[in-house]
């Protein structure tokens, strides 16, 4: 078995069981997946997890023409989740690319793409 250390805001945490779960709830709380163009976005899109998103969809319209994202598994997104997704469909847009996103994962996110058809 091999013990790994982490701060834990500010206890030291070597129990297995406890890394388990801080891995899941504070490391692991956006998971994105690539296969091709398909990428699919697991857990919770929000301010803290906006480096993950950035670092993954910065130029990709500059690799690909046609691009889809699965947000089935989108746990939660705030306000900040809805304007990354919003960013990326405009550059789509503004580049002539195709963009995807499929699932029922957000409903924020289909509300601000409906207030934006509709206007």
């Amino acid at each position: 078995m091999v013990f790994v250390l982490y701060l834990y805001g500010n206890q030291l945490i070597n129990s297995p069981k406890c890394i388990v779960e801080y891995n899941y709830y504070v490391i692991m709380n956006l998971k994105i997946t690539q296969s091709s163009t398909f990428f699919k976005i697991k857990g919770i899109l929000d301010r803290s997890s906006m480096d993950v998103f950035n670092r993954e969809f910065k130029h990709i319209f500059e690799r690909v023409n046609t691009l889809t994202i699965s947000i089935e598994e989108v746990e939660w997104m705030d306000r900040d989740g809805v304007n990354a997704m919003a960013a990326l469909h405009n550059e789509a847009i503004l580049k002539n690319k195709k963009l995807s996103i499929i699932g029922l994962g957000c409903k924020d996110l289909y509300e601000h793409f409906k207030y934006q058809t509709a206007s």
